[in-house]
């Protein structure tokens, strides 16, 4: 006799594996019961380990955390033994999440780092002891929510990103403005309007990002590591110098050949245009002609509204005055536009870079490893 599986659990045990995410078996059943379960699910592989609680009791808990990866099915165990496998799985330094509906699964939930309890047939002791409880008791509820856990932290890293970044402009223009003996490129209440329009739409736009569609065939991040890990504060720093030189550039070609407003004129608008644009490079790693441009209207509605807000200023008299710029001419116009989209032709050089090395590393990766073989078969 069998308690068959719920409908769609062996799909998200699937996209669990694909995610880099491992699934293990803790039951009260017989070994075979559980072993032909797990089979049938996906949960049990060729080269993983079936073990029963009173085996368990024979192997201390340091030979235990040794070996922990290579078991997926532990049957016949008691509530001790579960707190056991627990602490053995974070042992390793992976981040356990624990799910249980019994009073005696309570201790394990406490145990791990996230303590899933059921909604509909779990007891109060089990939702006590837990982080959180599903709602619905169903596995598939929890895969759904490791990819928003995901997306939101992508969304998070990509607002950082773009705010540290445009700020780093701000400031580059202005240091470096009055480094070089410059008048200053940019008054005060023409940044405060940016940090206003151009930095806060666009940062909102970007926490409400849809998931990457291969979101979850990308391995666990190290939950030790930063939110700049992995070299985000460079390409930040980076970014933030290419958009505070590109205004510079803006303010020197209008100040030496139209003088000081006109500059600061095209200055404005320039650093405005450029965040607005560089938003769509942060988007994501790949190319943006290989990404759904228009996925997030969010996005595309800051944009348009933060050029809108941003041109306003120099052709509406009234506003003109009060942010002392002037109208532009259609070559200081054709020359302010040019500079503005610098950064996603920039971004894209720099992207294709990536792909191409990228690309050269993995297959000298698969030749060395194809070579490997070859030396182990003679």
């Amino acid at each position: 006799m069998i308690d068959p599986p719920r409908e769609g659990v062996k799909e998200s045990i699937k996209r669990c594996k694909d995610a880099g995410i491992k699934i293990a078996m803790i039951t009260g059943d017989h070994i075979a019961t559980a072993k032909a379960i797990a089979t049938d699910l996906g949960i049990l592989k060729k080269n993983e380990l079936c073990i029963t609680g009173k085996e368990l009791d024979k192997i201390p808990q340091k030979d235990l955390e040794k070996n922990i990866m290579k078991y997926s099915v532990f049957a016949r165990v008691t509530p001790e033994h579960k707190v056991r496998i627990v602490k053995a799985f974070r042992s390793t330094g992976a981040v356990v999440a624990m799910t249980g509906d019994g009073v005696n699964d309570s201790p394990a939930l406490k145990n791990a780092d996230i303590g899933i309890s059921m909604g509909l047939n779990g007891t109060d002791v089990a939702k006590n002891a837990s982080d959180m409880i599903l709602t619905d008791d169903n596995f598939s509820t929890i895969v759904d929510a490791v990819k928003y856990g995901r997306n939101i932290f992508d969304n998070i890293k990509k607002a950082v990103h773009f705010l540290i970044a445009t700020n780093i402009g701000e400031i580059t223009t202005i240091f470096f403005g009055i480094l070089l003996g410059l008048k200053s490129p940019l008054l005060a209440i023409q940044l405060l309007w940016i940090n206003l329009v151009t930095d806060s739409f666009p940062a909102i736009a970007l926490g409400l990002e849809p998931a990457d569609e291969n979101i979850m065939k990308r391995k666990p991040r190290n939950s030790k590591k930063s939110l700049f890990a992995d070299g985000l504060w460079i390409k930040i720093i980076t970014e933030g110098l290419m958009l505070g030189i590109l205004t510079l550039l803006a303010f020197y070609i209008g100040y030496s050949n139209f003088g000081l407003e006109v500059g600061r004129t095209m200055a404005f608008v320039s650093l405005g245009l450029l965040e607005l644009i560089h938003v769509f490079n942060i988007r994501s790693e790949k190319s943006i002609f290989r990404t759904n441009l228009f996925s997030n209207k969010y996005l595309i509605g800051a944009f348009f509204l933060g050029a809108i807000l941003q041109i306003s200023v120099v052709v509406i008299p009234s506003l003109s005055v009060i942010f002392e710029v002037q109208s532009l001419s259609l070559q200081q116009w054709i020359y302010t536009i040019a500079i503005s989209i610098m950064p996603l032709i920039i971004v894209e050089i720099q992207k294709a870079f990536n792909t191409v090395t990228a690309q050269k590393n993995y297959n000298n990766k698969n030749l060395k490893e194809h070579i490997g073989y070859k030396i182990l078969e003679n």
